[in-house]
């Protein structure tokens, strides 16, 4: 696999890390415990950061220096060539031989082009996020994703053997914005681990994370909205401070009986003043003292806050899946969500939650006290939303993920068989003689 700009052994939460890093992780250790061997290829970006980290059994990350560790990811773009050419040094010096590369995210895709033609073996892409998608749904604050990525999406979307979207949207998404091939998409949705999110006593889970340390005040007696997710605007946290604020400003609660908790850390260039803003609002608003701002939590941590939540409010402007959404589901926690992309596809609007228009933060009010005032809806629909849940999981996607594996190596054996010694890319031909260079991966201002 390869994950330039997220590297996964870093905790999803912060920074670059999050639903992508969750699910190269989860996806790699369930490939790997159905007997595939797994090495995931990452830019190095921390000193400190073993150069090679077996991070379950059957898979090993190993960091490839290109740039500076501490590099944006704006930057980085500049630093494929580098990172590609020290790549397959690495590789050389291991000796071994892949059958398949599965990329995640643009920039990894513009290497995977260049080494599928250089092993002659096929690519994978996921993308997780679309530049075009965002810049659409962009949120006040965040910045318009450069024309540099626009043009490397769709040069990955040319040039893969098969792209998996994560929901039916995104499979619309590249073929209306980016006139993607429909036979070469194939929509393959994330998991959740069933044994670590799972329902909870919910009382008993406010009283553990309160005493736990994580929380100051406690949480009994009250009633617990939550965010979990890193803190940028795209992901709408604003939206579920205003939300609170009309219910408290209405008189349908109390300012003593309830409670915002809002899990994440900073993320990218847009979200490094994002902490310090929302703050802010929570004070400008009067809610500072019922808006409880928790740093990143590791995985096996977060069903504890989706367990002591009444609501999960997943306010983002743009979607591709929405694993919290998905995850907090998986707790029994009905979910309040703005109904973009694979959203769409997890909420069952009316049945396992509500979905709103983004940034409308009135209307994610009144669906929020839509659960809090009615218990019989709200459990019958925690009921629903694990039943719901069930039909995703890990294992499922890397059953269909290796159908798809195998797939394209078959195809491409076939067109080698065709066409001997031209390795058949899906978009255009590759040689063995491509050369690696600030053209080929289309470096900021080239091409």
């Amino acid at each position: 696999m390869l994950v330039v700009h997220s590297n996964p052994v870093v905790e999803p939460g912060v920074g670059d890390a999050g639903g992508m890093t969750v699910y190269v992780r989860q996806m790699a250790r369930s490939l790997a415990a159905r007997g595939l061997d797994v090495d995931i290829y990452t830019r190095r970006d921390s000193a400190e950061t073993p150069d090679v980290t077996s991070l379950f059994p059957g898979v090993v990350v190993r960091q490839i220096p290109a740039g500076a560790p501490g590099l944006s990811k704006g930057e980085i773009p500049a630093y494929l060539p580098e990172f590609t050419a020290n790549l397959l040094h690495e590789v050389e010096a291991l000796g071994v031989r892949y059958d398949l590369i599965h990329s995640h995210y643009w920039l990894s895709g513009r290497v995977a082009s260049i080494l599928s033609a250089r092993w002659g073996i096929p690519f994978v892409h996921t993308f997780h996020t679309l530049g075009r998608v965002k810049n659409e749904g962009r949120a006040n604050g965040e910045p318009v994703e450069p024309d540099c990525r626009l043009r490397g999406e769709a040069r990955v979307i040319a040039e893969a053997n098969a792209i998996v979207a994560s929901a039916p949207d995104e499979r619309e998404w590249l073929i209306d914005l980016y006139a993607a091939h429909p036979e070469r998409i194939h929509v393959i949705p994330p998991g959740v681990d069933h044994s670590t999110f799972r329902p909870g006593d919910r009382k008993a889970a406010k009283v553990a994370l309160a005493s736990s340390g994580a929380l100051s005040g406690g949480l009994s007696g009250k009633r617990v909205l939550l965010f979990v997710g890193r803190l940028q605007p795209l992901k709408g946290a604003d939206t579920a401070i205003e939300a609170l604020g009309h219910l408290i400003a209405w008189g349908r609660l109390r300012k003593e009986e309830a409670v915002l908790v809002i899990v994440g850390g900073a993320s990218g260039v847009a979200g490094a003043s994002e902490p310090a803003r929302l703050q802010r609002l929570a004070e400008d608003l009067g809610l500072a003292d019922v808006v409880r701002f928790v740093a990143a939590q590791p995985q096996n941590e977060l069903p504890g806050y989706y367990q002591a939540a009444d609501v999960c409010l997943v306010p983002s402007h743009a979607e591709s899946f929405g694993l919290v959404a998905l995850e907090a589901q998986a707790c029994g926690t009905p979910v309040v969500a703005a109904g973009v992309g694979g959203l769409r596809s997890i909420v069952r609007h009316g049945q396992t939650g509500f979905l709103v228009q983004p940034g409308a933060s009135a209307a994610f009010a009144e669906r929020v006290w839509r659960i809090l005032s009615d218990q019989p809806l709200a459990a019958n629909m925690g009921r629903l939303a694990v039943c719901g849940s069930s039909d995703f999981s890990w294992e499922r996607s890397a059953d269909e993920l290796i159908d798809l594996y195998t797939h394209s190596v078959r195809q491409l054996a076939e067109a080698s068989e065709v066409q001997r010694g031209v390795v058949a890319g899906a978009g255009r031909n590759f040689t063995a003689r491509e050369e690696i260079s600030g053209h080929t991966l289309d470096a900021p201002g080239v091409g």
